[in-house]
């Protein structure tokens, strides 16, 4: 984890200190999200400090260049201490620059912390993001073909799907819901293939939705760290997800809790439009990322039937 940068005992926009927190941000971490946001407060509070001793007279007979100069630093190193006490400013910049980190997720620019769901005790979201693992980039590569523009796949993208295919048609058949779209939500779940959960031994749990082991579930169990989002805030948790012999297996699963569910009938109902699908499952609760449906329909469009 990136130490949040504290810059409130220094001398006011210390160079050194800067330095620290530019150099923590390439993490991309809530510390260093936390430690900008900070930082731009206590510039925003020292633009109002300067514009209130603009508006006062400052030519009286104690007033020289060098009180000046004084004034303007102890000015500064009052921003900075009021900005550490916060203001209000800091709280709002780390909630936006928090949501633009999960936008740019979308395309795979940004790490992101996986979307859970509070009330929905048999699943989580997003294994491909568990454990500070980076999301991977989403766009295929573009090849040329005789000079046309022809789209083919990256390799673990068409191996993924050949590998799967086969298990998604059939839980098609169960649910109405097209292979491709469900196949579309194991490949965001499971980092197309390359972030699946994992039994203690190392060996795969062939758990491709992110399918909690609630108190009903009878079967093998695999442990992992997640992040789940609890009205728009991450918390880390361990948590316990269901298990399974094979990827076919995993399918059947996912179809029998989308076919038995009351809460994704309407799901089920508007399955055949891709982004109607992927809303249709956030708003059932599947997930609590507030770009799990703009994540899950790019997938689909992107990658599978565009």
């Amino acid at each position: 984890m990136i130490k949040q940068t504290d810059l409130s005992g220094k001398l006011a926009f210390d160079a050194k200190g800067l330095g620290e927190l530019k150099r923590a941000a390439h993490g991309n971490s809530p510390e260093a999200l936390r430690g900008a946001a900070t930082q731009f407060e206590a510039m925003f509070v020292n633009m109002m400090l300067k514009s209130m001793r603009d508006a006062t007279p400052q030519d009286g007979m104690f007033d020289s260049q060098e009180t000046k100069t004084f004034t303007t630093m102890l000015d500064q190193q009052l921003s900075q201490t009021m900005a550490k006490r916060g203001v209000g400013l800091a709280d709002v910049l780390v909630r936006q620059l928090a949501a633009n980190q999960q936008a740019l997720a979308v395309a795979g620019d940004a790490p992101a912390a996986n979307p859970g769901t509070p009330f929905a005790p048999h699943r989580i979201s997003d294994s491909a993001k568990r454990a500070d693992t980076r999301l991977e980039p989403l766009a295929a590569a573009n090849t040329s073909a005789s000079g046309g523009a022809a789209k083919a796949k990256a390799p673990h993208i068409q191996s993924f799907q050949d590998k799967l295919t086969v298990h998604a048609e059939a839980a098609a058949r169960v649910t109405g819901v097209p292979a491709k779209f469900m196949l579309g939500q194991a490949a965001l779940e499971s980092g197309w293939g390359r972030h699946e959960i994992r039994n203690a031994d190392g060996s795969t749990s062939h758990n491709l939705f992110g399918i909690k082991a609630g108190k009903d579930w009878k079967g093998k169990v695999a442990t992992a760290v997640t992040t789940e989002y609890v009205n728009g805030v991450p918390h880390t948790r361990v948590e316990r997800f269901r298990a399974y012999d094979s990827y076919a297996d995993s399918f059947k699963d996912y179809a029998r809790l989308l076919a038995n569910n009351p809460r994704y009938q309407q799901v089920l109902a508007h399955g055949g439009d891709a982004a109607s699908f992927a809303h249709g499952l956030q708003k059932a609760g599947y997930a609590t990322d507030p770009f799990y449906a703009t994540k899950l329909t790019r997938i689909i469009k992107q990658h599978l039937i565009g």
